[in-house]
C-alpha cells in the first residue's frame, strides 16, 4: 500500500520538506505523472474520502460500496458515493483523520497498489491500529515542524462582544437580527464579527464561527 498525506484537507498545498519537494512524490513513491492527486484542486470538495473525514475522527476503510467504520456513523450512510474512484482518484483505501486544534483536519489515506483490489477488511482488520498511530504521529509532527504559519496570531483573545455577536451568528442570525437583539447598530455588529475573524485567522463568516466553537468560546449545540 501507498499513503497519500494530507495535512490540511481544506489546504491545497501538499506537505512539503524543507526544500519544498512533494513528500507524496520524494517521500511515499507517488508518481507525477499528469494525473497526481496533489495537483487536483478540488479533491477536498469532492472526494467522498475527504468529506468523510470531516465527520469521522477514528480509522475507516472505503471503497464504492461504502464505508467501514468500528463504530456505527449514520453521517456517512448520507455520502455521495456515485462515481467513486474518480472521484476519490482509489479504488479502495484505509483512511486515517486526524482531527488537530482550531479546527484543523488531516488525513493519511493508505491505498492499494493493486488497483483491482477493492476489499481491503483484512488489511484494516490486521494493521488499522498500526496505521492510525502513524498518521496521528506524522501529521501532528509535521504540523509541529511547520510551526507558525499553522498558529493563531499573536491577540486571538476574543472579547466579550465578539463572544456574543459569534453565540448569535452561530444560530443563524443575520447582523441585522444581531443588532436589533444586542441593540446596538448594524455595522457595529460587523465591525466585532470582522474582529474575531481577524483574530482567529479565518477566511469567512462560517469558519469563525467554526473557530471560536473549537476554541470554546461558543456552543454549536443549540
Amino acid at each position: 500500500m501507498r499513503a497519500a498525506p494530507a495535512h490540511n484537507i481544506a489546504d491545497k498545498r501538499t506537505p512539503v520538506d524543507v526544500d519544498g519537494a512533494i513528500l507524496a512524490k520524494e517521500v511515499f513513491g507517488w508518481p507525477d505523472d499528469g494525473h497526481a492527486w496533489w495537483n487536483t484542486p478540488r479533491l477536498a470538495l469532492e472526494s467522498p474520502i475527504t468529506t468523510a473525514c470531516r465527520y469521522e475522527s477514528e480509522a475507516f476503510w472505503v471503497n464504492a460500496k461504502g464505508f467501514s467504520t468500528r463504530q456505527p456513523n449514520p453521517y456517512l450512510d448520507g455520502i455521495d458515493m456515485s462515481n467513486f474512484e474518480q472521484r476519490a482518484l482509489t479504488p479502495a483505501a484505509i483512511v486515517v483523520p486526524v482531527h488537530l486544534p482550531f479546527g484543523q483536519i488531516g488525513a493519511v489515506s493508505f491505498n492499494p497498489l493493486d488497483r483491482t483490489k477493492t476489499d481491503l477488511s483484512a488489511e484494516f482488520e490486521k494493521f488499522g491500529d498500526i496505521f492510525s498511530l502513524y498518521a496521528h504521529i506524522f501529521i501532528g509532527s509535521y504540523v509541529h515542524a511547520m510551526g507558525g504559519q499553522h498558529k493563531l496570531p499573536v491577540g486571538s483573545k476574543l472579547s466579550k462582544r465578539e463572544v456574543e455577536c459569534l453565540r448569535w451568528a452561530a444560530i443563524g442570525k443575520t447582523d441585522l437580527e444581531i443588532s436589533m437583539i444586542m441593540n446596538r447598530s448594524r455595522a457595529t455588529i460587523r465591525f466585532h464579527i470582522h474582529n474575531a475573524s481577524a483574530k482567529l485567522d479565518a477566511v469567512n463568516r462560517s469558519q469563525t464561527v467554526f473557530k471560536a466553537a473549537q476554541l470554546g468560546y461558543i456552543g454549536l449545540n443549540h
